[in-house]
C-alpha cells in the first residue's frame, strides 16, 4: 500500500570518506587541538582508522533499498561534503545533506558521530517517520512498511539487558540509561505496557527482562545494532527535556565518555510505550572477522535469512583485501544488478 506524504517513511544514512585528504587534514588539526595528550589506547578507541576505512559495500545499501524497500519515500544521504563518484545525485528519491545544512554552526566541524546523529530532526523536509541506517547496515530480503512502523509507531524490541563494560559505545549506553532513569520509573513503564515487554516475538531474549525485574531501575536495554525506526517528534521532545545534556555531547568534536547517543531517543520511545513490538529475529549484527567468522557472515548474506544485517568492522582483520572481496562477492550474489542510484 502506497503511503501519502503525511505518513511517508524516509531513510537517513551517514557516510564518511576516510580517504578524503581535506577531511583528514581538518580531522588531524582538531585532534591535535582538542586531544594533544591523549594516550594511544584512547586514540584507537576514539578516532581509530578502522572506523573510517571503506569496504566498498555502500552500493549494496542502495541496491537493497531499491529492491527490498521500494516503498521508501526519500533517502537522506548525510555527508561531511564528499560523495562517492558513482552516486547518482539526480535520483528523484535522493537528498544530499551536508553537515552545515542541518547541524548548528556552534557544533561544527564535527567528527563525533553522536553529534551527527542527535540532530537529524533538523534536516529540512525529513518525514516524521524515518529509519536510520549506519553505513554498515543493509537490507538483504524484502521488507514492508510494517516491519518498521505500525499505526504511526516505531517497531522495536523492549528487552532489559545489563550494559557491557567495554570501551567505546558502552559509556554512551550508561549515560543514556541514567537519563532514562531520571525521567521514567522502570516498574511503572513495564506495568503500563506489560505485553510490550513480555512479548513472544522476542523469543528467549524475554528471559533477560525476567532476570532484571528485581532491580528497581533500568539497568540498560538490549541494543540490536540494526536500522532504527524513529519519530522526529521524539527527537524534539528529548531535546526539549534534556537540552543541556545533548548540547554538551554535541560540543565535543570527537566521541567522549561523557556523551549520550541516538539510542537515548530510541530508548525514550520505548520507555514512553511509543512503539510496537517486533520480532527479534528480523535482523542480526555481526562483527566481521571476530573469531574468524568470515564464512559465517558471508553465508548469512547469501542466505537472506534475515531482513536486515549489520556487518561491523573488526580490528582483528589482518587480510583486508581478501576479506573485502569475499564480502563483496556475497552481496553481489543477492544484489547483482546496478541500482538507479548508481551512475556506473
Amino acid at each position: 500500500m502506497k503511503q501519502n506524504n503525511s505518513t511517508s517513511i524516509d531513510v537517513v544514512i551517514c557516510w564518511v570518506d576516510g580517504s578524503d585528504e581535506l577531511w583528514r587534514k581538518e580531522k588531524h588539526f582538531w585532534e591535535s587541538k582538542e586531544h594533544p595528550n591523549e594516550t594511544k589506547i584512547e586514540q584507537q578507541w576514539n578516532k581509530g582508522n578502522i572506523r573510517f576505512r571503506d569496504w566498498g559495500t555502500l552500493r549494496y545499501f542502495f541496491r537493497g533499498i531499491e529492491q527490498f524497500a521500494p516503498w521508501v519515500h526519500n533517502i537522506y544521504f548525510v555527508t561531511y561534503g564528499h560523495l562517492p563518484p558513482w552516486l547518482n545525485i539526480s535520483h528523484p528519491k535522493l537528498r544530499i545533506v551536508r553537515h552545515e545544512e542541518y547541524i548548528p554552526q556552534k557544533y561544527l566541524p564535527t567528527f563525533n558521530s553522536h553529534t551527527i546523529e542527535l540532530n537529524f530532526h533538523r534536516i529540512q523536509g525529513l518525514s516524521e517517520q524515518f529509519i536510520y541506517f549506519n553505513d554498515d547496515q543493509f537490507l538483504t530480503a524484502p521488507t514492508r512498511e510494517t516491519d518498521f512502523f505500525r499505526n504511526g509507531l516505531p517497531c522495536d524490541s523492549a528487552i532489559l539487558n545489563p550494559i557491557p563494560m567495554t570501551r567505546g559505545i558502552g559509556h554512551a549506553e550508561i549515560n543514556n540509561t541514567e537519563i532514562i532513569n531520571d525521567h521514567f520509573s522502570k516498574n511503572h513503564v513495564i506495568a503500563s505496557n506489560p505485553l510490550k515487554w513480555f512479548n513472544l516475538k522476542y523469543g528467549r531474549k524475554v528471559l533477560r527482562t525476567c532476570l532484571m525485574m528485581p532491580w528497581k531501575r533500568f539497568v540498560g536495554l538490549y541494543e540490536q545494532h540494526l536500522p532504527t525506526s524513529f519519530l522526529k517528534s521524539s527527537y524534539e521532545k528529548v531535546w526539549e527535556r534534556e537540552k543541556e545534556e545533548l548540547d554538551l555531547t554535541c560540543r565535543c568534536k570527537f566521541r567522549d565518555r561523557s556523551n549520550v547517543n541516538q539510542w537515548l531517543i530510541k530508548n525514550w520511545q520505548i520507555a514512553e510505550g511509543r512503539f510496537v513490538p517486533r520480532s527479534f529475529d528480523i535482523g542480526r549484527m555481526f562483527m566481521y572477522g571476530e573469531d574468524n567468522n568470515y564464512d559465517e557472515v558471508c553465508a548469512a548474506v547469501r542466505s537472506r535469512k534475515w531482513k536486515m544485517l549489520c556487518i561491523n568492522d573488526s580490528a582483528s582483520i589482518d587480510d583486508f583485501e581478501r576479506r573485502q572481496a569475499q564480502l563483496l562477492e556475497a552481496f553481489h550474489a543477492i544484489l547483482p544488478e546496478k541500482s538507479k542510484y548508481e551512475l556506473y
